[in-house]
């Protein structure tokens, strides 16, 4: 990291950034160029911070993660404007996590159920979500183990 006087090492404030994040952006490895989507998550963060999300069973996404499950990640929060006197002293004031992992689809049934779980409990879903049997059979649901990161904030 270039910006050392912005690093974030602080395992609690990670895990705030995680928390207060509505979106994780993934880089996938394209022919052309990177391919970048949006997603939904949840999270465990024991030994290894693991990202899960769900999406549909086909699509661009899903044929280039079948080739290179590698990808970039990227989850931001707490911007806020800093205006300046000359437009080159403009900024903005954020949190951020980077990093790389690698991409797992999850088959069994109790499993998906369990990463769902993450999901809906980082939206602060009430209660304890019910899934349809159907719909966790025709659900992809995938993990992301995340092997590198870092994390920065401008104040």
């Amino acid at each position: 990291m270039r910006r050392k006087d912005r690093e974030i090492l602080d395992t609690k404030i990670i895990k705030e950034i995680l928390e207060r994040s509505d979106v994780c952006r993934i880089a996938l490895n394209a022919e052309r160029a990177p391919y970048i989507v949006p997603l939904n998550y949840g999270y465990t963060w024991k030994d290894t911070l693991i990202l899960f999300f769900h999406c549909a069973k086909d699509g661009r996404k899903i044929d280039l993660l079948k080739k290179n499950n590698i990808v970039g990640i990227e989850i931001d929060t707490s911007h806020e404007l800093i205006e300046g006197k000359a437009a080159c002293t403009w900024g903005m004031k954020y949190r951020s996590i980077i990093g790389i992992g690698k991409v797992y689809f999850i088959e069994d049934l109790e499993e998906k159920r369990q990463a769902l779980d993450k999901v809906m409990e980082h939206y602060h879903y009430q209660g304890k979500p019910e899934y349809k049997e159907e719909g966790l059979k025709n659900v992809m649901v995938g993990k992301i183990e995340v092997e590198e990161m870092s994390c920065k904030e401008k104040k």
